[in-house]
């Protein structure tokens, strides 16, 4: 410590020159952009030929945890050589190489919006909170109802903390208006059932456990070849809940699956509860929620000439686009919808959408405005009376604004044509190659999962039986750990700026017996600079693991 500490007033000089000024100020507005631009060029020096920011390291977190606050005031340039230094091992989401998961590369107007939310720190519960940033929620959540299908004057939405929040105000909501919005004051009095597929995201789990309905009663559906619900199982299920006199609250369904890009028949389930409430005159019918988070962007591809294909996709692309498309043109019927846009819709996190086909329904949630004593004496829009959130930044919504109106229908196309097409050039080198099997052949979006075999095994063939033959466990499981040999190799390969990040999944399905998993190496192409040399090395990189192991060259990483 100071051995003499200063006067407050002394310090707080120093202080001042911690945060941008209130106002212009030319030589303090410098010292920030300064300040900012050297902090962007020591993250710019970790930059390599690998797909991430210098290098990774373990992590000692057992040291982490014995440290304490710091006495003594630091500077802004020593905070911001600490900051950049903890950007070191961060994967470099736009190179090329970097085809881990559903995570973009954010652009720069959606970077530009983070900015001005941190900079001026607005809270969206309110409009005198966050003053134009109020608007933005309203804009963008209008745009997207648009484009979704509902009726703009009558959708609503508020931008939430992420996939999981979207299908929480999903369940919640459903959960009100079942029992005429008697839960947030009385809380759950009885048990109901949620359905969702067992290839939906583990999120279910989270929002069941959260809102106090008890995972125990979410059923959980089986899924096809595809990778959506299985309808003749969620009709058998939904007979069988209300054979026994159970409610069922909601079904969620998923429009693009986190593994592989799984597309739920959403029409298809619009009907068959349309069928079964007319049939068994449930008190409630179930509410559908869609979870789009990944898939919603493809319905800019509602208006593009398919036949005279303006942007020249290949015709694998064509296919594979149309055939989603016409995949995701029911999500109007849906009662309401989450919307990612830190995932392919190309924005930093987290910025996530939850949109209800009938704004009026939002007020089921609403509090007591008595309640919040100092909120709310003026201003026209007010989310805070009824989001689960009392904070909640301005960033996500200026950030959906910012590429809604940067990239448009066009900008969007492009982007996510060309992930499809390089996904398509993989699956493309991968299928004429007899030891490997793309396993989620029938999903054509940007994701690819897929297996290799040693030599002497029928790729395809041992893949059936991995499904179907529960005397091949012992080969089921041999394969899986032969898979995650390749993938370490190709891993430690990328690290060191030598091939392209993949990565695996421990799970992709399970064999007939309900117990083994089938796992997989997985390509997701996000970025814009991806291009067929990426692709090609991933065929090269792998099959030179393959290669590697059947000769028994020491393959450990």
């Amino acid at each position: 410590m100071n051995s003499a500490p200063s006067h407050y007033s002394d310090l707080l000089e120093t202080l001042k020159t911690y945060f941008p000024s209130p106002v212009s100020n030319p030589i303090m507005d410098g010292y920030f952009v300064h300040s900012v631009s050297c902090f962007l060029d020591r993250v710019d020096a970790l930059k390599s030929a690998a797909p991430v920011l210098g290098s990774k390291r373990e992590a000692d977190y057992a040291a982490h945890r014995t440290l304490v606050m710091p006495d003594d005031m630091a500077s802004v340039e020593s905070i911001n050589a600490m900051l950049a230094d903890y950007c070191r091992g961060m994967t470099v989401w736009s190179h090329p190489n970097a085809q881990a998961n559903v995570i973009p590369p954010p652009t720069i107007s959606s970077i530009t919006a983070y900015i001005a939310a941190a900079l001026y720190n607005p809270n969206i519960i309110w409009d005198e909170y966050s003053a134009r940033f109020a608007e933005a929620e309203v804009e963008a959540v209008a745009m997207l109802a648009s484009l979704v299908g509902y009726d703009p004057a009558e959708a609503g939405g508020v931008f939430t903390f992420g996939g999981t929040g979207t299908i929480l105000y999903g369940v919640k909501l459903a959960l009100e208006k079942l029992t005429g919005g008697q839960a947030m004051k009385r809380g759950v009095r009885q048990e109901y059932k949620i359905v969702a597929s067992g290839a939906s995201h583990y999120a279910r789990l989270n929002v069941a456990g959260w809102l106090g309905l008890g995972s125990d009663n979410l059923i959980t559906v089986p899924s096809t070849s595809r990778n959506d619900i299985s309808l003749p199982d969620l009709e058998a299920t939904l007979r069988g809940l209300y054979e026994r006199d159970e409610t069922v609250l909601a079904i969620i369904l998923t429009l693009g699956t986190t593994d592989a890009f799984g597309i739920d028949d959403l029409a298809a389930v619009a009907d068959l509860r349309e069928r079964l409430v007319a049939e068994y005159r449930p008190p409630f019918p179930p509410y559908l929620h869609a979870d789009a988070v990944i898939g919603w962007p493809w319905l800019v591809f509602q208006d593009y000439d398919f036949d005279a294909n303006p942007l020249g996709f290949h015709d694998r692309t064509l296919r594979a686009l149309r055939d989603t498309l016409e995949r995701m043109r029911p999500l109007f019927l849906a009662d309401s919808l989450g919307m990612d846009f830190h995932k392919t819709g190309y924005a930093p996190y987290v910025s996530s959408l939850f949109l209800t086909k009938r704004r009026a329904d939002l007020a089921l949630l609403s509090r007591d405005p008595a309640a919040m004593p100092y909120l709310y004496q003026f201003g026209h829009y007010r989310p805070g009376l009824f989001t689960l959130e009392c904070s909640r930044s301005g960033a996500g919504a200026l950030a959906a604004l910012a590429n809604l109106k940067l990239l448009g229908k066009q900008g969007y196309q492009t982007i996510l044509g060309h992930s499809v097409e390089m996904a398509e050039r993989l699956r493309e080198r991968l299928e004429g190659v007899p030891c490997a099997r793309v396993l989620n052949e029938d999903n054509l979006g940007p994701v690819t999962l897929f297996r290799f075999y040693p030599e002497g095994v029928d790729a395809a063939t041992a893949y059936r039986r991995e499904l179907a033959d529960p005397a091949y466990r012992a080969e089921l499981e041999r394969h899986n750990l032969y898979n995650r040999r390749i993938f370490d190799w190709t891993h430690a390969q990328a690290m060191r700026g030598e091939g392209v990040l993949l990565s695996w999944t421990d799970a992709y399905r399970f064999a007939a017996d309900g117990k083994t998993p089938i796992a997989a190496l997985k390509s997701f192409v996000m970025s814009p600079w991806t291009d067929h040399e990426a692709m090609e090395t991933v065929v090269r990189q792998t099959l030179e693991a393959r290669q590697r192991i059947d000769l028994g060259i020491d393959n450990r990483v």
